[in-house]
């Protein structure tokens, strides 16, 4: 998915490599807190970024205060959109992150327009609004406020238990828009959450911001997302992770299977020859050359076992692939209803399984 008003100007020779094409950059910024990262800092020309209508994604609005992410989670569905910076989806997507320092002044200038029709903003499509950068650059008080004072109403969807520094602005906002949370928790085994996704808080941290929110007054989703083939997908797993969601006070779930998009997969098959060397002829079979999505018979066989354990433990919720675009979007809803979003973050498995 292309964003508008991402792409900045015009080639610059004497830029950083990399950035020749972001002559918004107003400085790159190193520091001993963030090792190995570096910020660039730009002036962003616009913030709404208009989802095409071709897109699979169920939403039309997105705010992307961030390029790459420092997540660095093997499998992110968003890691092809640092190539159109001329940067690579894989080493240069978890540590050369675009910071768009003005993006609540533009967000703000944006919704004033006449033109503008209150429809919903999602945040979190593309690369995470509460990664570590935020605790640096908080940009995301400002973008809430703007949103807020304009009417629109919107979702955040995050991996980053920075969330609840804004836990009450976020209750101020919803006394007057509809405000949904979600938050993606994909690996609840904590060594292989260290290998697949290093830069994220571990799954435990994130089940107790499930609860701090729910305990502010919010219904929140989490994102079940996406479940690994030969990793995370056994009944036992599945059974623990929701468990522990609902203990966590979520009230409906959203799950899904892996995909591997072009830019993802490399990164992601180099993971797995390093660290789950004997899945790779899985792997292979299932995602076979420009092959992105799990197939339909692993999707509906892990539907089968996904759904029974959510009534066990009275989670609500669907896969997906449930709601694509084009089908009915959920009415306007109070603080306490949840609209349901979708990301293609997702997950696989071979015939050799049934």
């Amino acid at each position: 998915m292309r964003w508008q008003g991402q792409q900045l100007g015009e080639a610059d020779a004497a830029a950083l490599p990399g950035l020749e094409r972001i002559d918004g950059l107003v400085r790159s910024v190193t520091t001993p807190e963030f090792a190995g990262m570096t910020f660039h800092e730009v002036m962003a020309k616009s913030a709404l970024n208009h989802v095409p209508g071709s897109s699979a994604m169920p939403f039309d609005w997105t705010v992307n205060p961030y390029r790459g992410c420092s997540h660095a989670c093997s499998y992110c569905f968003a890691r092809g959109t640092h190539e159109y910076l001329d940067l690579d989806a894989g080493r240069d997507f978890d540590s050369q992150v675009v910071v768009k320092v003005n993006v609540a002044d533009v967000l703000a200038r944006e919704l004033r327009r006449g033109s503008w029709r209150h429809e919903p903003v999602m945040l979190g499509t593309n690369t995470d609004p509460y990664q570590r950068a935020e605790g640096r650059y908080r940009l995301m008080p400002g973008v809430i406020s703007a949103l807020t004072e304009s009417g629109t109403p919107f979702s955040i969807l995050t991996k980053g238990t920075l969330l609840r520094r804004d836990l009450p602005l976020l209750q101020d906002a919803a006394a007057s828009v509809r405000v949904s949370l979600a938050m993606s928790i994909a690996v609840f085994d904590d060594e292989l959450q260290k290998t697949i996704e290093p830069g994220t808080p571990g799954a435990t941290a994130r089940l107790e911001t499930v609860r701090v929110a729910a305990d502010a007054g919010f219904r929140v989703t989490v994102f079940l997302m996406p479940i690994l083939p030969h990793l995370t997908d056994s009944i036992p797993q599945l059974d623990d992770a929701l468990a522990r969601i609902r203990r966590a006070g979520a009230s409906s779930v959203v799950f899904g299977a892996l995909h591997l998009r072009p830019g993802v997969k490399p990164w992601f098959m180099q993971w797995l020859e390093r660290e789950h060397p004997e899945l790779v002829s899985s792997y292979l079979g299932l995602y076979p050359g420009a092959s992105v999505s799990a197939p339909k018979l692993y999707r509906s066989w892990l539907a089968k076992r996904v759904r029974p354990l959510m009534r066990v433990h009275g989670l609500d919720g669907h896969a997906e692939e449930d709601h694509p675009r084009g089908a009915p979007k959920p009415g306007l809803a109070s603080r306490a209803q949840p609209t349901f979003v979708t990301t293609s973050l997702g997950t696989a498995t071979a015939a050799r399984l049934f």
